[in-house]
């Protein structure tokens, strides 16, 4: 465990203070390169640390200040990003051997509004390789290890950032969600994880792994933090052609609103098997707080949930093996040479791709191949549209929706490697939301009978973020004390 992980200042905090000029931004980055170079050679939530990018930033967040000027709302707060985001000349490797020590020559779109908004990118984090798994085991890189269990994993595939905000390397970091790869991990280390909207967050210089499921999104210590970061990044981008039109809602202003009148559906299907006894138990005491404060609780059923899992690796599976064909070693990334065009290529994702990739490539490509589409992903499709009227449903009756973000707490590094299906079953209260694009965001709510940290769910309606935030403010002002 590292020294007192989670106990720091928030990312408002920091902003305040170097937006007065009470601290430097330059000293800011120095405590936390600190704290990164004493400890995450234990953790690994790191795969490159931008020291003199970030030491070049943090000057000109200064300059501004004394020049009287407003850097933005994150001025000088340090930020880490999951490593399948785009920065120039810096490596993005999606911890693959694959793309090992490629630079792409242009910024994401996310990374262009931290910047704008003052923060100070210090590093890129572990992952799944290409945001593949559910524990952060299958980096090319080697794993991270959870910061409050270090015999632990930290959750998947965002699982450096999740474990970068948990041991106070950064108070606030981004993932990418496709199946619950930033609420899951969230919910593993004890710290607040947000999967937006699809299209809230533009998606441009995100290497895609199933680009209709994608969407970047914050990891911090505090639901008010999130929302901070949320408002920096969401808004319409032309470059990306799902993003959405529509301003991004005000989450700041209303995280003090309360739930007051407020209808909450618990979702049956995920409170039953499958899910851990103290998962379920800690997730009831969060809906009675939210009726303590005011809301209105029963139970919903959501029929098709049940079947998000099974459509889930068809659809993600499917649209990977498509992404992912780009990488054959000619236009970019790493290349091993054979005698023919053929060999080179076999050669170059035999070595390149890791075995978690490789079967889900080959699982996509069989489930898109001649005489099996319309048995497999056509059907998967079909499940997709089930989910989305299912929840459509519910929120006729609900403002939101509240279930576990995982079924477990952290697991044992090695626990599940051997078992796919058995890994797989983490992202089963997470998968729905990603199939129907709709927003969901967990929040550390008390721990397990092990004394790890458990994350509660709240789910809402496509671009219902400002009522879900209400809602996971009031959750976070409810949970119980003590160490996670």
């Amino acid at each position: 465990m590292t020294s007192n992980p989670g106990a720091h200042l928030t990312a408002i905090d920091i902003a305040a203070s170097v937006r007065s000029g009470e601290r430097t931004a330059g000293d800011v980055l120095e405590e936390h390169l600190e704290r990164i170079a004493s400890s995450d050679a234990e953790i690994h939530a790191f795969n490159h640390v931008m020291v003199d990018e970030a030491r070049h930033c943090a000057q000109a967040v200064d300059t501004a200040v004394k020049a009287g000027e407003d850097p933005g709302p994150l001025a000088g707060v340090p930020v880490a990003l999951k490593d399948n985001m785009c920065t120039r000349a810096v490596p993005t490797t999606c911890s693959s051997r694959i793309l090992q020590g490629w630079k792409p020559p242009y910024d994401a779109t996310v990374v262009q509004r931290l910047g704008m908004a003052g923060a100070v990118v210090i590093g890129k984090t572990n992952m799944d390789e290409f945001a593949m798994g559910s524990s952060t085991e299958n980096s090319a890189f080697g794993p991270t290890r959870n910061p409050w269990d270090t015999s632990c994993v930290p959750g998947g595939s965002s699982g450096g950032s999740a474990a970068a905000v948990a041991a106070g390397f950064v108070p606030i970091s981004l993932g990418s969600d496709t199946g619950g790869s930033i609420r899951q991990p969230a919910a593993l280390c004890g710290v607040v994880g947000v999967k937006p909207t699809y299209g809230a967050v533009s998606r441009f210089g995100l290497i895609a792994f199933a680009s209709s499921l994608d969407q970047i999104g914050p990891f911090a210590n505090t639901v008010a933090d999130a929302a901070l970061v949320l408002e920096a990044i969401a808004g319409h981008d032309p470059a990306d052609s799902t993003s959405i039109r529509e301003p991004f809602a005000e989450l700041f202003p209303h995280l003090d609103d309360g739930v007051s009148g407020t209808r909450i559906g618990l979702i049956t299907e995920m409170m039953g098997e499958g899910i851990d006894a103290d998962v379920a138990a800690r997730t009831r005491e969060a809906a009675d707080a939210l009726e303590a404060a005011g809301a209105t609780v029963q139970e919903v059923s959501i029929p098709a949930v049940n079947y998000g899992l099974s459509a889930y690796y068809l659809v993600a599976p499917a649209e990977a093996s498509s992404n992912l064909a780009r990488y054959d070693g000619v236009r970019y990334g790493n290349r091993v040479e054979g005698n023919t065009t053929d060999e080179m290529m076999f050669a170059t994702r035999t070595e390149g791709f890791g075995d978690e990739v490789k079967r889900r490539i080959m699982l996509g490509a069989y489930a898109l191949s001649a005489g099996y589409y319309d048995a497999f992903y056509g059907k998967a499709l079909k499940v997709r549209t089930l989910i989305r009227a299912d929840f459509q449903v519910a929120y006729e009756k609900f403002d939101v929706l509240l279930s576990p973000t995982s079924p477990s707490t952290a697991f044992p590094l090695g626990d599940k490697t051997a078992d796919p299906m058995a890994m797989y079953l983490n992202d089963v209260c997470t998968i729905p939301t990603n199939l129907a694009g709709h927003p969901a965001i967990s929040v550390p709510f008390g721990t397990g009978d092990d004394g790890l940290s458990i994350g509660v769910q709240v789910l809402a309606p496509p671009q219902g973020e400002q009522q879900m935030f209400t809602a996971a403010a009031v959750l976070e002002s409810a949970a119980p004390g003590g160490a996670r």
